[in-house]
């Protein structure tokens, strides 16, 4: 029997706010409107909208973090409102920048907290701290302040505090946000690694295209609330990230930006006609996802 680790028949959440005036009704926002989803267990999914599309919401709902005012949902089988106690062994959160480490404190010793709440034994904190530590190359930082650490450096000591109790879901809403490159490249590799090892289910919201590409083998896509396009990362990257944008530096010193879809035309002959003989640099990129996004609302795919 195939085994889920999230379930959602129908989750909403309303948001109400109260108008000045003492007879004027409250004004309800609907930040989800009856999503229904299932997301397999140690699958790696991508969870994408604009700006207030309810991703957030949505993940807070899952976490316990928020009450829903309609449906239902499971998380690694435990309703997250009925028993948010058992639900917290079960889940790692990370939500950008917002810590979960104690400021003052040594790396080492925030963990430490945090290990003795999820009733880990000596030997279990010891060695997960170890495998993590190592992997994640911060082990010359543990006995240092959190405040005295870089954003790129306090983030993978994040990813450590999320996974230290070895969770079976990993909820990471914008984990890259504000990196350097060379950071979210570890990371990256990193989380893709610990998934396919440990069988670990991932949840990612991220407006960052490399976040969604090298972590993720599945789409979700909503907007206002509602379920857009379920697909996979494949099938995305066929029908959605192939046109390219062609950046061209003449030996002149300007440059030129084409949009070019290999389905449709040869790279060698569009170069041949971009007088490629004078050509001094060439720099190909996918589109923005912002754009991707613009361009799935504007396509009617189920």
């Amino acid at each position: 029997m195939e085994k889920y680790a999230v379930i959602t028949k129908n989750l909403s959440k309303s948001f109400y706010r109260k108008e000045h005036g003492l007879f004027r009704p409250a004004t309800e926002t609907k930040a989800v409107q009856d999503l229904s989803l299932t997301i397999r267990a140690g699958e790696c999914v991508a969870f994408i909208g604009p700006n207030g599309a309810g991703k957030s919401t949505t993940v807070k709902m899952l976490t316990s973090i928020l009450y829903p005012t309609g449906g239902s949902a499971l998380v690694a089988g435990i309703n997250p409102w009925e028993n948010r106690s058992a639900l917290c062994h079960q889940i790692g959160v990370i939500f950008g920048q917002r810590s979960q480490l104690w400021y003052h404190l040594p790396v080492r010793d925030s963990l430490h907290l945090l290990a003795v709440a999820y009733n880990l034994s000596e030997a279990e904190e010891k060695k997960r701290l170890q495998e993590l530590s190592e992997s994640l190359q911060v082990t010359e930082l543990l006995d240092r302040p959190v405040r005295d650490l870089s954003l790129g450096q306090r983030m993978r000591c994040e990813i450590i505090a999320s996974l230290l109790h070895s969770p079976q879901i990993l909820f990471l809403d914008e984990p890259t946000i504000g990196l350097d490159v060379e950071a979210k490249l570890l990371l990256r590799s990193f989380l893709k690694q610990e998934s396919e090892a440990k069988g670990i289910t991932i949840l990612l919201t991220s407006h960052d295209t490399g976040d969604i590409e090298k972590i993720c083998h599945r789409v979700l896509l909503i907007n206002h609330g509602s379920l857009i396009l379920d697909t996979t990362m494949n099938r995305l990257k066929t029908q959605f990230m192939s046109e390219k944008y062609i950046r061209i530096t003449h030996k002149d010193g300007t440059s030129q930006r084409f949009h070019f879809d290999p389905r449709t035309g040869d790279i060698t002959h569009f170069l041949k006609s971009s007088a490629f003989n004078q050509v001094s640099d060439l720099t190909i990129e996918n589109p923005p996802l912002e754009e991707i996004i613009r361009k799935l609302y504007q396509k009617d795919v189920p």
